[in-house]
C-alpha cells in the first residue's frame, strides 16, 4: 500500500516477484500507481488516458471504477485539476451530522440549534 520508494529491499524483491507471476495483478499494480500519480500531481488531463488503458485490461473492479468515474466526468476532471476543494464545509456538514446523532431523540430543534451555534465559534 505504500510507495515502490518506501520499500525495503527484501519487500521491493518480494514485489518484483509476486508481480512477474501474476499478469493481472502487475496490470492492476501499474493502473492504481497511475491513478495514484494523476491524484498527486493533479494532472486531471491525463484522466482519458487512464481510463482507456484501464479499460484495455482484464480488471472488472477498474472497468467499474473507470464508469463511475465517466458517469460525472466534469466533475472529476474539474476535481483533479484544480487547488479548490470543499473540505471545510464537507468538514462542518460532518460535525453538524455527528451532533445531531448524538442528540438523537433526546432534544428538539432549538437544543441541537444552540448547540451547532455554539460550535461554530470555535
Amino acid at each position: 500500500m505504500c510507495h515502490p520508494d518506501r520499500l525495503s529491499e527484501s519487500e521491493g524483491k518480494q514485489l518484483t516477484d509476486i508481480l512477474a507471476r501474476c499478469p493481472e495483478l502487475a496490470a492492476a499494480d501499474r493502473l492504481v500507481r497511475n491513478f495514484g500519480e494523476i491524484l498527486s500531481t493533479r494532472t486531471g488531463q491525463h484522466l482519458k488516458d487512464w481510463v482507456i488503458s484501464a479499460r484495455a485490461e482484464n480488471l472488472p473492479g477498474l472497468h467499474s471504477f473507470a464508469t463511475g468515474l465517466e458517469k460525472d466526468w466534469d466533475a472529476v476532471v474539474q476535481g483533479l485539476t484544480t487547488h479548490w476543494n470543499s473540505g471545510p464545509v464537507e468538514g462542518r456538514v460532518d460535525h453538524i451530522e455527528m451532533v445531531k446523532r448524538q442528540m438523537f431523540g433526546r432534544a428538539k430543534l432549538p437544543l441541537l440549534r444552540k448547540r451547532v451555534l455554539l460550535t461554530a465559534v470555535r
